[in-house]
């Protein structure tokens, strides 16, 4: 393909996933809690760069990582950490970028873009969280040397520090967002539980079947090979005697039905044409448009739907053109609930290797982990269209669509 034939529409850059790796999921203080989150990231962007020997890592031009909370040991820049814990050349840069749970997936578009306009060639994109090893924070007082207590909140998950002007009906508890949508569209508890039990199965068959192997690369020195969260024993009665999670009286939302707090990180190889006649490789897919939207805060679950309907416009496709959805589930409820405004959509192509139910939700690296994916599930179909979607705390929905 000449450089001019590279060019996609309106002149920009065609944009190719060269390889996509990601750490096993750990459970939260499970066999990843003594790692580092740094580390994590700093081991998926080495690997990523072995497991492509001809690129010159010199080449890279940067390093964008996503990442939800920065508030511990992910600090100053985690992505700029990672590049040179990995013994990168310290003239590769770095850059941290937060979009909450898509943060992962706004590095990797972040990093298509700038490939897209000829910033650059070569970019690594990925993401990372240890909600383990998340912080307790303490603010400063008001005024100096207190006399009393003061209060330390929880950086692993959710609001805190919450903004007074903020509408109270915007600061629910996400549990109770996905308690929201499950009484807005009806969905009821064995519909939840249903949907959280196939994520268990089909998360583990896939394992089983060999399915991972191209994309999941363990840390040896934690002696995790595969997701920590996935309960392939688990039954419909065991996951029926969970009690509500969030609502004690009619709540349908459970730890069975939501996915667990989670440990990993995630990243991918992106090039342009030029990049990728020098990784001596061929692609996994190309990344072909992306989206982002709001919502209300509380009805943060349904964000996905209005992204996809945007990226599939821009993308010149429709639902029933999906070989392969990867949407992340926050909750059951959430996912069913998008799932609901989609009747195009062939279920059967959704998460078809199990979802963030059964693997984790590692919040900064679950949208790199959806991406890569989707490019190696293109990839081991030898064609089609394909997409990765999140939903975001707060209020937004991500997506993005790929070819092969």
């Amino acid at each position: 393909m000449t450089e001019q034939g590279a060019r996609g529409a309106g002149g920009a850059r065609d944009v190719y996933v060269v390889d996509a790796v990601r750490t096993p999921i750990g459970r939260y203080g499970g066999a990843l809690a003594a790692t580092r989150p740094d580390d994590l990231a700093a081991h998926v962007v080495r690997v990523l760069v072995e497991r492509t020997p001809r690129l010159d890592p010199a080449r890279i031009d940067d390093v964008v990582f996503g990442d939800a909370n920065g508030a511990g040991e992910d600090n100053r820049n985690v992505a700029r950490m990672a590049v040179l814990l990995a013994g990168l050349p310290v003239t590769v840069p770095g850059v941290t970028v937060n979009r909450l749970c898509g943060s992962g997936l706004e590095a990797v578009i972040q990093a298509a873009r700038a490939i897209a306009l000829g910033d650059a060639q070569v970019v690594l994109a990925g993401g990372v969280e240890s909600m383990s090893r998340a912080p307790y924070v303490l603010q400063k007082p008001e005024r100096a040397f207190p006399a009393g207590h003061q209060e330390l909140f929880s950086s692993t998950l959710g609001w805190r520090m919450t903004n007074p002007a903020m509408a109270p009906e915007w600061t629910v508890a996400l549990g109770e967002g996905a308690e929201l949508i499950a009484d807005k569209y009806g969905i009821d508890r064995e519909q939840q539980d249903a949907f959280a039990l196939a994520s268990h199965r089909k998360a583990a068959r896939a394992w089983d079947e060999g399915a991972y192997e191209a994309e999941v690369v363990p840390l040896p020195e934690t002696g995790l090979a595969r997701d920590e969260s996935i309960r392939a024993t688990t039954t419909a009665q065991a996951l029926a005697g969970l009690r509500p999670a969030f609502r004690t009286e009619g709540g349908t939302v459970t730890a069975g039905n939501a996915s667990p707090l989670s440990d990993g990180a995630a990243a991918l190889l992106l090039t342009d044409e030029r990049g990728l006649r020098a990784t001596g490789r061929d692609p996994l897919a190309r990344i072909s448009a992306s989206a982002v939207t709001g919502i209300e805060p509380q009805l943060f679950g349904l964000g996905p739907v209005e992204a996809v309907r945007r990226a599939l416009h821009k993308a010149g496709r429709g639902l029933a053109d999906l070989a392969v959805v990867e949407l992340n589930e926050a909750f059951a409820a959430q996912a069913l609930g998008c799932l609901a405004q989609w009747p195009d959509l062939d279920p059967e192509v959704v998460n078809p290797r199990g979802g963030a139910i059964a693997l984790g939700h590692p919040l900064g690296a679950s949208g790199a982990r959806l991406a890569g994916a989707v490019a190696h599930q293109l990839a081991a179909r030898g064609g089609g269209t394909g997409l990765a979607a999140l939903c975001i705390g707060v209020g937004q929905g991500l997506a993005l669509t790929l070819e092969r």
